[in-house]
């Protein structure tokens, strides 16, 4: 039986400024992304997050960003590798807190937006994150878009794995088209992308021409879409009803 993660990025309010349902969405994914406060996330809402997902056994890892509130961590960064790799271990660390503290341990590490985009494409980026990474477990999976970067994460001793996204277009040459400000998808649209991604490891790109790969072992929905709770129920049903297990990454990767 083919299986899958389903993962998606929580505790991005901030203060009185709320996006999204995470205790929502927590009800349909296996592994959640808790913004660590440089693109969303405060202390109380990392919290909640990282309390819901224990009660619900759902995995945690940190969403890490670039030092970017007003711009949702969407806006590219030009930043030493090295003060880098300190703001990416600070982050780490500020989660890592509140996940001892509530009898749980991280799972993984997920930059988020531009970082996550950045990173995926530039070997320096990729080092200073997963160097990150290594100094506070090598054994968390580093997750990025593709395995293009794998030999800059291995020499630290992290392991990278690449996840799709049913709910963001593919460019033609395989990259993303972030949405400045998510929008709502089609539940159903959703779904069936994610069946495909997950049965024959492909997409269709924005051109309604080309193909791309797009074979993972965990598939990210966005929790600040509008209907984000929807479409995560949705494709859960849906990847189920064809015949794919949902599981915990780590039992997926251990597969």
């Amino acid at each position: 039986m083919t299986a899958v993660d389903i993962n998606c990025d929580c505790s991005e309010s901030y203060g009185r400024w709320i996006l999204g349902d995470d205790l929502g969405m927590m009800d349909h994914v296996t592994s959640i992304n808790v913004a660590t406060g440089y693109h969303g996330g405060d202390p109380s809402t990392i919290r909640r997050a990282v309390n819901g997902a224990v009660e619900r056994g759902v995995n945690i890892g940190a969403h890490i960003a670039f030092p970017d509130l007003m711009g949702f961590g969407r806006r590219k960064m030009w930043i030493d590798p090295a003060d880098l790799q300190d703001m990416c271990l600070y982050q780490i660390g500020a989660l890592q807190v509140f996940v001892t503290a509530a009898g749980a341990r991280l799972t993984h590490v997920k930059p988020h937006g531009s970082l996550y985009v950045m990173a995926s494409d530039m070997p320096e980026y990729a080092d200073a994150v997963a160097a990150a990474v290594a100094e506070v477990d090598a054994t968390l999976p580093l997750l990025l878009l593709t395995t293009a970067m794998t030999e800059h994460a291995a020499k630290h001793g992290v392991t990278l794995v690449p996840e799709s996204f049913p709910d963001l277009h593919y460019t033609p040459d395989g990259h993303l088209i972030i949405e400045r400000i998510k929008k709502a998808w089609d539940p159903e649209l959703v779904a069936s992308r994610a069946v495909r991604m997950a049965t024959e490891g492909s997409v269709v790109a924005n051109d309604g021409e080309t193909v791309i790969p797009t074979a993972a072992p965990t598939l990210c929905l966005h929790g600040d879409a509008p209907n984000g709770v929807e479409i995560a129920r949705t494709t859960r049903r849906r990847l189920e009803e064809a015949g794919v297990a949902i599981r915990p990454l780590p039992e997926v990767l251990a597969a």
